[in-house]
Formats: structure tokens, sequence, C-alpha cells
């Protein structure tokens, strides 16, 4: 099954809402907004990269990053998630294809950086790690890691978009 990662279109909307919720339904350590999350960012044109991943049929994969703010002002971060595969589909490399692709379009951006919260076992494969330097935002600092694209390390608190408060 060959798997094709393309940017989301208007008419993908219901289905990465879908993806979202099928893919933290069983999740622990969720609250179950994350598809209100990307509903958000997208509704505040915040979505810097929206990524889908399908297979022959349908969307079995998304990816979301928008920009974050560091409080010592570097610019040019983002903040990787949610990033949601179907349980189905899980563990056969479809979130390592979105999460490859969102980096190239990271560096296509410029960017400096990206941030996440996520299992470092996963995630360090990608080159992130935590960094000292970053202050996260009330979530355990042992989950919170940072990919350097450029520059040097920023210093600072890191505040994500007011869409990642969203409820409903």
């Amino acid at each position: 099954m060959g798997i094709n990662i393309r940017p989301e279109k208007t008419s993908d909307i219901q289905n990465i809402d879908d993806v979202t919720v099928a893919a933290f339904l069983n999740a622990p350590h969720t609250d179950h907004t994350e598809q209100f999350i990307v509903k958000a960012l997208r509704d505040s044109g915040a979505l810097t990269i929206s990524l889908i991943a399908e297979d022959s049929v349908q969307i079995i994969g998304h990816v979301a990053l928008s920009p974050v703010a560091i409080s010592c002002g570097s610019d040019g971060w983002y903040g990787l998630g949610p990033i949601s595969v179907t349980p189905k589909e899980q563990g056969k490399g479809v979130g390592s294809k979105l999460m490859h692709a969102a980096i190239v379009e990271l560096k296509k951006l410029n960017a400096n950086g990206c941030v996440l919260l996520g299992d470092p076992n996963y995630y360090h494969r990608f080159g992130f790690k935590p960094l000292d330097s970053l202050i996260p935002p009330d979530v355990p600092a042992e989950y919170f890691q940072a990919l350097v694209l450029q520059d040097a390390d920023p210093k600072g608190t890191v505040t994500y978009h007011e869409s990642f408060s969203e409820q409903d």
C-alpha cells in the first residue's frame, strides 16, 4: 500500500476531524480536544502547515503545525501537533512519513525550529530533544522537545497559539 502525503484541501476537513477523533479516542494523557484545536487553528489562520496522509482509499493521518512564541523574542518557531493516525494504521510508518514531510515543509519556510509535546523515545529519531533553555508551557518537561533547524537554541518560555485552549 502506497502512502501519499499532501497539503490538506477544503474537501478534507471533515475527514481530518474524523481521523483526529479516532486517533485519540483511546489514547492516554489526552482531554480529547485535538479536533477542536485543529479547527480553531484553521479558523484563526494559524494552521501554517496541515498535511494529510492518504492511502488509495482514504485519509489515514494528519499533522498540524502552527507558530509558537518564545519569550526571548526568537521568531520562526513552530509547534507540531496534533499528529494523528487512524488506529488500524498506527505502527505502520504513517506517522514517520508525516513527521519527515512536516520537517521538509518547515525547512522550506526557513523555520528556526519546532517544538512538540510527546514521547521522547519516538520523536528522538527525528532529531527532537529536550532543551534546557526552553521552558515548557505547563507540561512535563521530559515530554517537551525541540528540533533546532537553524540559529542558536532560543531561551525562554514557549507559548502555543490560543487555539490550544479550545474545548469545543
